[in-house]
């Protein structure tokens, strides 16, 4: 068979304007760090750097969070109808610089170019159209005939969907009439900051959303706050239990969405080629950078030699590389940090006696990159099938009946997604009654809407995002 190239096809970066250095969005203005700190955001993919950003201290964190009890009074007071009408001008600003935004992400993030723009841009302003509309039917979302808002939202949000975890965040605290001081990502501040120039294009009130960065210190002061009503934390299960421990005690609302070791589970009847893809996009979609990512392929042992070759011949045709080339299936790795740690598991993988495969594939001489693997020969007892490995990793294991597939699914601290591949659709309603996970799949994968709730069990948190039951983390119900 011939084997035909790509030519390449970069976006521009000329959609772009990054200013050498940004301040905190603070009361409807952006203004320097109290005590002047900044630190360096770099471009995963070549390491170089983008634009210098202030380094919020307490004493930041509390100006944000007055200005934003000071904004509350008049913003909770607003009618529904007020409020959407803002929401809805967020999401179609989001909409026109859509473009500009996903490139902004790609380059800021390591993504795909392909996946920012048609998956991440279309979702997060889908998050603020759908809470827009819910804002003026707050009486008939279950909670009550005149739900409340709780005041001051303290949210903090991870790296690997900068754009799309503000909108998570933000979308339903403003339509529940609460104020905002969101903490992004240290890694990736800068989509968070460009949003706080779209509040300001859309006359958003002053004081409404402040944006405070900086690092891990940063969120800590931002989630001890005593003005803080409702904390909001997207990240790691170990700075989310560190979360839990600071609130323990206080009136605040808290929901957590923490890590995830999902099961995607191939039963012999699945439609192999359709499984496929969906394990591809469970594993190696945003770089295994997914909280809910499919890491544990379980397949039945009667079809893994064939699943697992047209696996092998799929991930052959992954092209890694340049995340602005809209040919990328897999871009860079978020920060050296997450390399190291994706490096360390894999090669534990390989001492304790499970089978490594990859692809051959040229990696890029600079920037954080990782090749697309699997693993075969996984027990449930390797490191690789117990610990989230956020990054491009498959661990394989085997099963022979459906309980066996759903003790090992089960078999894990975390209780966040899983798939199920199968044409019967009893088995995939008795599967999914016995899964411990808050959102199943059934011969999908990764597939998001901003009217379901998404959230976990276990050690992947609790509390839900999306959907009507969204609203009920930020009302005082």
């Amino acid at each position: 068979m011939p084997v035909f190239e790509y030519a390449p096809a970069p976006e521009s970066r000329a959609v772009v304007d990054i200013a050498p250095s940004y301040g905190l969005f603070i009361d409807g203005e952006f203004r320097e760090a109290g005590d002047g700190k900044v630190f360096k955001t770099l471009s995963p993919s070549s390491e170089e750097v983008l634009s210098e950003v202030a380094q919020a201290n307490a004493e930041d964190v509390d100006r944000a969070v007055k200005a934003a009890r000071k904004a509350f009074e008049s913003w909770s007071a607003l009618p529904g109808a007020e409020r959407a009408k803002y929401l809805f001008r967020i999401a179609r600003i989001i909409q026109e610089r859509s473009r500009e935004l996903a490139v902004l992400e790609s380059l800021d993030n390591g993504k795909p170019i392909r996946e920012s723009r048609d998956a991440d841009l279309p979702l997060v302003a889908a998050h603020f159209f759908y809470y827009a509309g819910w804002a003026d039917k707050l009486a008939y979302a279950g909670y009550g005939q005149d739900p409340k808002p709780l005041g001051v939202a303290g949210q903090v949000i991870p790296w690997n969907f900068p754009l799309l975890m503000l909108a998570w965040k933000i979308a339903p605290a403003l339509a529940t009439g609460n104020t905002v001081v969101l903490k992004p990502a240290e890694t990736t501040p800068l989509s968070a900051l460009f949003f706080a120039d779209i509040c300001r294009q859309a006359g958003l009130p002053k004081g409404v959303v402040n944006i405070v960065t900086g690092d891990g210190s940063t969120g800590a002061e931002l989630v001890a706050h005593p003005g803080i009503d409702k904390v909001a934390f997207t990240g790691s299960t170990e700075v989310g239990k560190a979360i839990a421990r600071t609130v323990a005690g206080t009136k605040k609302k808290v929901t957590l969405e923490l890590g995830g070791k999902a099961a995607n589970i191939v039963f012999d009847d699945a439609p192999i080629d359709q499984a496929v893809e969906g394990i591809i996009s469970g594993i190696f979609f945003n770089q295994g950078h997914v909280c809910c990512a499919g890491s544990r392929l379980l397949v039945q042992e009667s079809v893994q030699d064939e699943l697992l070759d047209a696996l092998k011949r799929r991930m052959r045709t992954l092209r890694v590389g340049d995340p602005l080339d809209k040919n990328t299936d897999i871009g860079a790795i978020n920060s050296a940090e997450q390399l190291a740690r994706i490096r360390e598991l894999a090669d534990a993988g390989e001492a304790e006696g499970a089978e490594r495969w990859a692809p051959e594939c040229e990696l890029p001489s600079s920037g954080y990159w990782f090749a697309p693997t699997l693993f075969t020969g996984v027990t449930q007892a390797h490191r690789i099938a117990r610990e989230e490995i956020f990054g491009p990793v498959l661990s394989v294991l085997t099963f022979r009946t459906p309980d066996e597939a759903v003790a090992k699914a089960n078999n894990t601290p975390y209780g966040l997604s899983a798939g199920i591949w199968t044409e019967k659709g009893s088995r995939i309603l008795s599967m999914a009654s016995k899964l411990r996970a808050g959102v199943i799949w059934s011969n999908t994968f990764n597939k998001f809407d901003p009217a379901s709730p998404f959230g976990g069990y276990k050690e992947s948190g609790y509390g839900r995002e999306g959907g009507r039951h969204g609203l009920e983390a930020y009302l005082n119900v």
